[in-house]
């Protein structure tokens, strides 16, 4: 690779004005980078390629920025709330990516300054760690705090992936709730963390989970293995085994993660829908199938199952 920027870039993410500078960028030249589109300024001398950034997802472009934010701050700040879930790989839905979260390990003083907000805490040793070369604090902490910045049905979301993902555990949770019951905004968490369950595989189960206990129906059986004669004929996200009812989230992401090399979504969808056949046909079981516009009508789509719950009774 010719250009030192670009190898400083593919290494760190981004490159800063000092890097260009000791590349022979004088800051005439610096500012006419820039200014041509050349160089995508992310924060106050701080640089990436714009085909670097448009590249990137919603969420590799925050941690893009966190890892700007932790190189000029040092060690006075550890990543946490939403920039620390994202650092843990902790699925964050229902919650803006628009500011770099971070809490004060130097005791400085909370404020919001060119979209960093910095929070005030007490932090211990043992609650800062590294995460792939960022100063993270634990992901039970990151999640709860989080989650308090928005809805319930977020931090349920929050919750469930971090126990999936193995990030932390139950007990963690609990722990970190009881620290912190006290703290502002963290009441409302309550429900979400009793409900909070490493069985949940993505955001749309979690969503479905949160649909289900707001419109009081039956809370189902996570990932039920149907077998028959000793044969597994397949996996359901959701199952209400008393009512027998099968049910699924079908959201376009968990085609993406299906898609072999060379195979098409067609192919896909008709796979999934051969493999519900399969189990309808084994079980004798009516089936309920849930998009994303489902989980934002909650009320309808209740009845829709409310009323296969009683046709089942």
């Amino acid at each position: 690779m010719d250009d030192p920027l670009r190898a400083i870039s593919a290494e760190l993410g981004f490159f800063t004005r000092a890097h260009a500078r000791e590349a022979g960028y004088d800051d005439r030249v610096i500012a006419r980078e820039a200014r041509a589109g050349r160089w995508l300024r992310i924060r106050r001398g701080y640089y990436t390629f714009p085909d670097t950034w448009s590249a990137a997802s919603a969420e590799e472009r925050h941690l893009l920025v966190c890892r700007t934010v932790l190189d000029s701050l040092g060690g006075k700040v550890a990543l946490s709330h939403t920039s620390g879930c994202l650092a843990h790989q902790v699925d964050v839905w229902g919650i803006p990516l628009d500011r770099i979260h971070v809490t004060r390990l130097d005791g400085g003083a909370g404020r919001i300054e060119a979209g960093v907000v910095h929070h005030e805490g007490l932090v211990l040793d043992h609650e800062v760690g590294v995460v792939d070369g960022m100063r993270v604090l634990a992901p039970q902490r990151c999640v709860l705090e989080a989650g308090s910045l928005g809805r319930p049905e977020s931090a349920l979301v929050l919750l469930n992936s971090a126990l999936h993902r193995r990030r932390c555990s139950i007990d963690d949770i609990g722990d970190q709730f009881d620290t912190m019951a006290h703290w502002p905004r963290v009441r409302h968490l309550h429900v979400p963390v009793h409900m909070a369950t490493d069985q949940a595989e993505s955001v749309g189960e979690s969503r479905g989970l949160w649909l289900f206990f707001v419109e009081h129906l039956p809370a189902p059986t996570l990932q039920h293995e149907v077998v028959v004669a000793g044969r597994l004929v397949g996996r359901t996200d959701w199952a209400w085994l008393k009512h027998n009812g099968l049910g699924e989230f079908d959201g376009k992401v968990k085609y993406g993660r299906l898609l072999e090399p060379g195979q098409d979504a067609g192919e896909v969808v008709f796979q999934e829908k051969r493999r519900e056949d399969q189990l309808r046909e084994a079980t004798d079981a009516w089936m309920v199938r849930l998009v994303w516009s489902d989980l934002d009508r909650p009320s309808q789509t209740a009845a829709r199952i409310r009323a296969k719950l009683a046709r089942a009774s």
